[in-house]
């Protein structure tokens, strides 16, 4: 049986250590304590993973993509028709070819926030946090 840390948790989740914490208080992922140290089951943590995968599900705006990543713009650079947006999302840097005209459009400036849609090897924008 996989155990992790609780940092190690968060990282994989994409959330703070005092999300996880919390999260071990109230019953969502199943931990025990060693000592000073807490140790979470792998079990729990995939379950997690999976309902808060399906809990992103935006029904008002349908989409064929799977995989979304929440994150920040860092960089827009313009270059004719063509963008490129960088966007950190949690420890991954996550990169994407638009056109000039989505960018004025989603209104993505650095420091907005973003969604990374993926699918195979291309990667959509969508503005905001879902």
């Amino acid at each position: 049986m996989s155990q992790y840390k609780v940092r190690e948790v968060a990282r994989l989740l994409g959330v703070s250590d005092d999300t996880v914490r919390r999260w071990i208080d109230d019953g969502s992922l199943v931990a025990n304590r060693d000592g000073g140290r807490i140790h979470v089951d792998g079990r729990s943590v995939a379950e997690l993973a999976i309902k808060l995968a399906e809990g992103k599900a935006d029904s008002n705006h349908e989409v064929s993509t799977r995989n979304e990543l929440a994150g920040i713009v860092t960089r827009v650079q313009v270059d004719g028709v063509m963008a490129q947006v960088d966007l950190q999302c949690g420890i991954y840097r996550v990169v994407s070819l638009i056109s000039a005209e989505a960018v004025k459009e989603l209104g993505l400036e650095v420091g907005s926030p973003a969604t990374a849609l993926i699918k195979a090897t291309n990667v959509s924008i969508k503005s905001g946090i879902l």
